[in-house]
């Protein structure tokens, strides 16, 4: 009797199961999309995104799910990556890899939400209408790195008022490259003039 029990709870369960799981809520799944990989991105940044998710009460694994897209350096791959994101359904996908993978995944979707992280003027790029408004699918934080240079080259030239030259170390792959080059030459030529 205690078999026949058994078995009649097993069926019962091997039944009822797809009900119980179409029941469940689905965790929301995150598209992270990085030009590095996570050893350049490194514990910090990656550290400080899952801090902002258990703050706001997600935990990976337990009650969201992260899909991690690592270019491993090749912008070229981006695109591709992006497109992976979307045609996996993610929820959000945040941009980590600055302006060039923020366009990636704008070229990428219309409707899905991205998150960016941005170096360079999101509205000059055309990510964004506005900074105060952005409209469309992109929100985040523009750092806005170009635009202060100037600032940046006069603070080094009040603390090392001695020195002869500056280096910029960047990388001339980097699409974007030459129009920071030419604004950090431009404020390094303004400051010298004066």
């Amino acid at each position: 009797m205690r078999r026949r029990g058994v078995l009649g709870a097993l069926v019962y369960a091997s039944a009822c199961s797809p009900f119980y799981a179409a029941a469940q809520p689905r965790s929301p799944v995150i598209g992270f999309l990085s030009v590095g990989s996570p050893e350049s991105v490194g514990p910090a940044l990656l550290g400080a995104f899952h801090k902002g998710l258990a703050e706001a009460g997600y935990h990976e694994g337990r009650n969201v799910v992260v899909e991690y897209r690592w270019a491993e350096g090749s912008y070229d791959r981006l695109a591709a990556l992006a497109a992976d994101l979307v045609s996996r359904q993610v929820d959000v996908i945040i941009a980590g890899g600055g302006t060039v993978a923020a366009l990636a995944a704008r070229a990428a979707t219309r409707t899905t939400p991205i998150v960016i992280l941005a170096g360079d003027d999101p509205v000059r790029v055309g990510l964004v209408q506005s900074l105060n408004r952005p409209g469309g699918n992109v929100t985040g934080v523009a750092q806005l790195v170009i635009e202060v240079e100037g600032k940046r080259l006069e603070i080094l030239r009040e603390l090392v008022p001695r020195a002869r030259g500056a280096a910029f170390p960047s990388n001339p792959a980097r699409p974007g490259f030459e129009r920071h080059r030419q604004s950090v030459e431009a404020a390094a030529h303004t400051l010298t003039s004066r």
